[in-house]
């Protein structure tokens, strides 16, 4: 595979890493051991596999032309079970989890890695996948993490796919067709129009912010894990009874939640209203495996400082409702746009100002990531019990939650700065608490 020029997006997510804010995504996936070897022989047979998945032996290297710029290539020395450790046994799955995310990827190689964690009561194990940001958004993650697990165990699940042909120049990296390039300047323009309107949405978010410190960390860079469980059955006999979608639901339980928590915590939730920032997919449902990220988003204002659970959602409904209806390429969520019109040389030594600038529009991350088609998911005839997605955390930020359908639970992984959120475990409660009231304030 030639070399692939990293798209916009992609170089944004590459350059603004650091090493108290890794930018990878996690998947904690947790299984019931069939066997007492079960968690050594899905280790063997995710190394066996990766060896097949295309894009996974790819790694993001700097390239002269354009300046600043970077690209995907072929890593000659690629050898999956570099990428695959087996841990010794671990009493607290999520303690391994926060522990590992922590640690930014090996940069040098393709950036990914699975860690499989043996349970100590020999029962169970877990699986941690790891992708950079610039590698794959969460829908190629997805796609990624299905072709590693046992191939009958979903349903028409697409391989992870290459990348299309394109035209290459001297270096052999790809570049757009040059008889598209009266299209292109047109859509520069179009383009310069948009990031004014985005910009100037962004400043107006920032204005009268309702946030709460609890959300709010110095970037001590260390994590700590956690995980909740919610009926999809309950979320839907909400929905039914209060109207909405089952997204509207899920952000409604993260508010009520993090009220929950924040009284606990003795903080308060009077007047708190944070804005969660709402990732939207742009990608093709039908190729989940193409290269490079396609996100916009929405960005929320959390009722986390209404009293009473239907009027929480009812107000998430109303505001998600306006975002859906202006669409995900306009308002301050679509900032993610305006990678398109910095230049290489601007992610490569702006990216420590870009990413402190998060903190100025949003106050945490709620990122949904659909297992497509998946169900009775299994990995060396071992099932699947839990899925968690593990959000990374932007700098000054505290918390972030990714939320995930697997059969009839709804799976809220959360990842935390581990000084500012010594509680985590406390919230996750709070989540199931609030499921539960919402369904018997809808007399379910």
């Amino acid at each position: 595979m030639a070399p692939e020029l990293l798209a916009p997006l992609d170089l944004a997510f590459w350059n603004i890493e650091s090493a108290g804010h890794p930018l990878h995504m996690g998947g904690l996936f947790v299984f019931d051991a069939d066997t007492p070897d079960a968690a050594q022989r899905a280790a063997a047979l995710l190394a066996a596999r990766a060896a097949r998945i295309p894009g996974l032996n790819t790694r993001i290297r700097p390239v002269w032309l354009p300046v600043g710029a970077a690209a995907r290539h072929v890593a000659p020395d690629y050898d999956p079970s570099d990428h695959v450790h087996l841990a010794a046994p671990v009493r607290d799955f999520y303690v391994a989890a926060g522990a590992l995310m922590q640690q930014p990827l090996e940069r040098g190689r393709p950036p990914w890695a699975a860690h499989v964690l043996p349970g100590a009561d020999g029962t169970s194990f877990a699986v941690l996948f790891m992708f950079h940001h610039a590698h794959a958004d969460g829908m190629r993650a997805a796609s990624y993490v299905l072709s590693l697990l046992d191939p009958a165990a979903v349903d028409g699940a697409p391989a992870a796919a290459d990348v299309p042909r394109t035209q290459k120049n001297g270096f052999g990296l790809r570049l757009p067709d040059p008889r598209k390039l009266p299209g292109l300047v047109r859509g520069a323009v179009t383009d310069a129009g948009r990031a004014l309107s985005i910009g100037s949405a962004m400043a107006r978010a920032a204005w009268s912010v309702h946030s709460s410190p609890a959300l709010a960390s110095r970037a001590t860079g260390a994590r700590r894990a956690d995980g909740a469980i919610v009926d999809l059955r309950d979320v839907n006999r909400v929905r039914e009874a209060a109207g909405g979608t089952v997204n509207d639901v899920l952000l409604a339980v993260v508010a009520g939640g993090l009220r929950r928590w924040l009284d606990k915590r003795g903080d308060g939730s009077d007047g708190v209203c944070p804005r969660a920032l709402v990732p939207v997919s742009l990608r093709d449902p039908s190729n989940p495996g193409a290269s490079g990220n396609r996100l916009s988003g929405y960005l929320t204002r959390l009722p986390v400082g209404e009293a009473e659970p239907l009027t929480r959602l009812r107000a998430v409904r109303e505001v998600m409702e306006r975002n859906k209806q202006a669409g995900p390429a306009t308002g301050p969520g679509a900032a993610a746009l305006l990678a398109d019109v910095i230049p290489p040389l601007g992610h490569r030594f702006g990216g420590g100002l870009i990413a402190r600038s998060g903190r100025l529009f949003y106050d945490l991350l709620i990122s949904s990531v659909p297992l497509r088609g998946a169900h009775g998911l299994t990995l060396a005839d071992s099932p699947v019990r839990e899925a968690y997605p593990l959000a990374p955390l932007a700098p000054g930020q505290s918390l972030a939650v990714g939320i995930t359908t697997y059969e009839d639970r709804v799976c809220y992984g959360l990842l935390a700065d581990a000084v500012a959120v010594p509680d985590l475990d406390v919230l996750a409660r709070s989540l199931v608490e609030e499921a539960a009231e919402l369904v018997a304030a809808c007399g379910s």
